[in-house]
């Protein structure tokens, strides 16, 4: 059987399967023995010898961190290339050669997506109509002296400006940027945390290590912390104490959807009223020049209440 079939056949032990082996079975399924022992063989390796791959821009973010499925300029994908070491090369920038056959990537190039479409060199044509051989020249014009997209990325850089960085744990680590936990899986480039999937402009989550502890979401709440926070958080004796400045009771408690409905409800009613008295008023001054000014100060008294409310 192959590995497709087996996967479609379901089952925890087939994902599992999948995510540790991944092309290294060459499509034929490993008997129940030689799976043991790729395991004994690569396991310890590549806990030991991870590589952290991103995609970096000049300000020092990762805008893009590469995971199993992330193309390479080469069209391949992270996983398709060599990505399990014994011994790390002293050499850097490191190489990730691509193994697929016939294929002239000598080093994973991550290269990013305008939405589902690859990126348009300054020659005009698309990432993919260019060599993945070192200097990227196009195959569909002879003008072109190598890929140079000025596409702008999230972060407001360029394309040009950025680099594939691939670089070990400790590196890593003496960076400041979050490793996540040990795990056996092939290929896992950067990824540490389901924040890592996010565009680096827009990850929230840099910890990578995965939900935060039970004593930190149970941590009380303080002056320094977010309104939002406040707002959602359970009734506390500190959340019903009265307001100085306005003297309102404030309450942090959340609200039944009646409670919330009952709320809308006198607010628009609120409105709504407000509006007929303005509409009075106007037809009042309407019949009487004298009451005409003292009818758009109440109706712009009323305008201002309202935007405040």
């Amino acid at each position: 059987r192959s590995r497709a079939a087996q996967r479609r056949r379901g089952g925890a032990a087939a994902e599992e399967y999948a995510e540790i082996v991944g092309d290294d079975d060459g499509g034929k399924l490993f008997t129940p023995e030689e799976y043991e022992e790729y395991k004994r063989k690569v396991l310890p390796i590549r806990l030991k010898n991870r590589l952290y791959v991103s995609w970096r821009s000049p300000t020092g973010m990762d805008c893009k961190l590469v995971g199993q499925e992330t193309l390479c300029f080469c069209t391949h994908r992270y996983k398709q290339h060599k990505t399990d070491y014994e011994v790390i090369p002293k050499d850097r920038p490191i190489c990730v050669p691509c193994r697929v056959s016939r294929c002239q990537c000598q080093s994973y190039h991550c290269v990013p997506l305008d939405g589902t479409q690859p990126i348009r060199c300054r020659c005009k044509y698309f990432a993919d109509q260019h060599s993945a051989a070192p200097g990227f020249s196009c195959n569909s014009c002879s003008k072109c002296l190598g890929f140079h997209s000025c596409f702008t990325c999230g972060c407001g850089q360029p394309t040009y400006a950025h680099e594939t960085v691939v670089e070990t744990k400790e590196e890593w680590l003496a960076q400041g940027r979050p490793v996540g936990q040990d795990v056996p899986y092939a290929a896992m480039g950067g990824l540490t945390g389901f924040s890592s999937l996010a565009e680096g402009y827009m990850r929230l989550d840099d910890s990578g290590i995965g939900a935060p502890s039970t004593e930190f979401l149970e941590f009380p709440l303080t002056n320094m912390d977010h309104p939002f926070l406040k707002a959602f958080q359970g009734p506390s004796t500190s959340a019903q104490t009265g307001s100085p400045i306005t003297g309102v009771q404030v309450s942090y408690e959340r609200r039944s959807e009646d409670d919330d409905m009952a709320y809308f409800e006198k607010r628009h009613q609120e409105r709504a009223s407000h509006c007929i008295y303005c509409s009075m008023i106007y037809c009042v001054a309407k019949k009487d020049k004298h009451m005409i000014e003292v009818a758009h100060k109440c109706i712009v008294l009323f305008i201002l209440f309202l935007r405040k409310h």
